[in-house]
Formats: structure tokens, C-alpha cells, sequence
């Protein structure tokens, strides 16, 4: 109960306060935007450059991830190669001991 009471006192003299004192209080607050709005300006940079940042990271790691991938592929690949080569040597040796 004596919150409110003391809400609503707080209420009443803040408007008493700012009808005797308006003319100050405009002058706090053309002084006062300005700045909250180049703060909140350099805190919105900041977001964005650190947003960016991020998805940059992420992009990277993707492309690494596709880059492993493809050497691995590559890897397979060439093992699967060698294996054919072989294979052919193997056909060439016995096409060679089949021809009389």
C-alpha cells in the first residue's frame, strides 16, 4: 500500500515539477537526443560491423568444410585410379602371357 501511495505522490510531483520547470526540462532535452542518438548510433554500428563479422566466420567455415570435403573426394578419387591402373597393368601382363 505505501508503494502506491508513494507512486502516485512521485506522479503528482513530477507534473507539478515539470509544468513549474518546462522550459528547462526542453532545454535537457534538445541537450539530452543529440547524444542518446549518437549513441545509439555508434551502438548500432557496432552491432552491424559484429554481424557481419560473424557471418563472414560462418561463411569461411563453410567454404572450408566444402574445400576438406572436395580433397577428400580427390583423395578417393585417385586411390580409385590407382586401383584401375593397376588393374590394367595386371589385364596388359596376362594379355602378354595369353598371346603366343
Amino acid at each position: 500500500m505505501s508503494l502506491l501511495i508513494s507512486g502516485i505522490v512521485s506522479v503528482i510531483l513530477g507534473i507539478i515539477g515539470l509544468s513549474h520547470w518546462s522550459n528547462d526540462f526542453l532545454i535537457i532535452l534538445k541537450g539530452g537526443v543529440p547524444i542518446m542518438l549518437i549513441l545509439g548510433g555508434i551502438l548500432a554500428v557496432y552491432v552491424g560491423l559484429d554481424a557481419m563479422q560473424d557471418r563472414m566466420r560462418e561463411e569461411k567455415q563453410k567454404q572450408e568444410e566444402r574445400l576438406d570435403r572436395t580433397r577428400e573426394e580427390i583423395e578417393q578419387v585417385k586411390a580409385q585410379a590407382e586401383q584401375y591402373r593397376e588393374e590394367i597393368e595386371k589385364l596388359k601382363e596376362q594379355a602378354k602371357k595369353n598371346t603366343p
